[in-house]
């Protein structure tokens, strides 16, 4: 199994590629999907989705992990994430692969064992499950392999 995990936001997503070996998980492939601010809505909106299309089809992922959204204080930021997310599912629909959400507390329950962790926390536990992690990894992509560990792990 592959999971693709996405910690999606409107300016830098995070994206994480893992998959279980016996009885080691493996990172493939992490990074982010940055939307350019001067871009219309739909040049965002296309690059959002051609990147993850690609993605899927590339690493033959079998399973989508996700975070699952909070409202803010700005209700156009948690509108456009949501232009985003259903991009995550048309995706999932076109290429007949499982999408599981997770909450911020679930994720972060799972890979640190605290449910209130703070994010350089859930980052320095990712970095302890893969040594070879570059230490200066952003935390949208320590974000995004700690939501698709979750999703590896839930079978």
């Amino acid at each position: 199994m592959k999971v693709l995990g996405i910690d999606p936001s409107y300016t830098a997503t995070g994206f994480a590629i893992t998959q279980q070996q016996g009885n080691k998980q493996e990172l493939l492939h992490c990074g982010t999907i940055s939307l350019p601010s001067h871009y219309e809505l739909s040049s965002r909106i296309g690059i959002f989705y051609e990147c993850f299309n690609t993605m899927v089809q590339e690493y033959s992922i079998t399973k989508i992990s996700l975070e699952t959204p909070f409202l803010g204080k700005n209700v156009q930021t948690f509108l456009k994430l949501g232009y985003l997310r259903g991009i995550i599912h048309l995706i999932a629909h076109q290429h007949l692969i499982q999408v599981i959400e997770f909450s911020p507390k679930e994720v972060k329950l799972a890979v640190t064992g605290f449910g209130s962790a703070e994010k350089d926390q859930v980052s320095r536990m990712v970095h302890m499950l893969f040594p070879g992690l570059i230490q200066k990894k952003s935390l949208d992509i320590t974000d995004a392999i700690a939501i698709s560990l979750c999703g590896l792990w839930k079978q």
